[in-house]
């Protein structure tokens, strides 16, 4: 009785362990969907005031905006682009790592870029615009590169992919054409029946009758010196 009372314990202690584990994964879970969701709501929001910015402000701070919308804009695009592609192609794990190379300067660059939209002093940003300028469009160049080599490779394989499955439909319906072969054969006279010697090189035949064969007159018997002659008949 203590022993199956011991099972039971230890049943009810599994799972409780297990439902607390599936409850904090779903928590767990939950909680990165939402953090997810208000970080791309900010990124939209915060985008759409660059873009704003970018169009009412003149001058070096509409500038500054618009550098930061291009830079964030190419900066997200190719994450996405290389993220989209097979986890285990060894080529886009090294792209990966380049870019978040890449993203370290173009963070950097966010920020300072960020800081300069507030800066008052027109004649400070008109003097850094040309430096600035040149930053943003090598990393964003750098980054447009790594985004269309990873959808070339992705349109290369699909192209690749969908080569070899026509080649096999191309099989396939050939395979499936061959009924008219074998309507061929199913509509095929029946064979005539197989001549004498043929059927007897088959054993498939009754053996013949023996052929008759002529009777032919008894061969004289020889004569001998000790026997005696026949007599003659008489005639009368």
């Amino acid at each position: 009785m203590e022993a199956v009372i011991t099972v039971f314990a230890v049943l009810f202690v599994l799972l409780v362990v297990l439902g607390t584990y599936a409850t904090v994964k779903a928590v767990t879970a939950a909680k990165r969907s939402v953090d997810r969701t208000i970080a791309q709501g900010r990124r939209t929001v915060e985008d759409h005031t660059l873009r704003a910015k970018s169009l009412t402000r003149p001058g070096p701070a509409g500038e500054i905006a618009q550098l930061r919308l291009t830079l964030r804009t190419s900066m997200r695009a190719t994450q996405d682009a290389l993220h989209a592609g097979p986890a285990e192609d060894a080529s886009l794990k090294e792209s990966l790592g380049l870019f978040e190379r890449l993203s370290v300067h173009g963070r950097e660059l966010d920020v300072v870029l960020k800081h300069l939209e507030s800066e008052p002093d027109r004649a400070t940003l008109t003097a850094r615009l040309p430096e600035l300028r040149t930053r943003t469009e090598r990393i964003t160049a750098s980054a447009d590169s790594l985004r269309w080599a990873a959808r070339d490779r992705a349109s290369r394989f699909a192209e690749d992919d969908l080569d070899a499955l026509s080649s096999q439909i191309d099989i396939e319906a050939g395979a499936l054409r061959h009924w008219t072969n074998a309507t061929a054969r199913t509509t095929a006279p029946w064979p005539e029946a197989p001549g004498t010697d043929e059927a007897a090189a088959r054993g498939q035949t009754w053996p013949r009758e023996p052929e008759a064969q002529a009777i032919t007159p008894p061969a004289a018997r020889p004569a001998y010196p000790w026997q005696k002659k026949p007599r003659p008949e008489s005639t009368t």
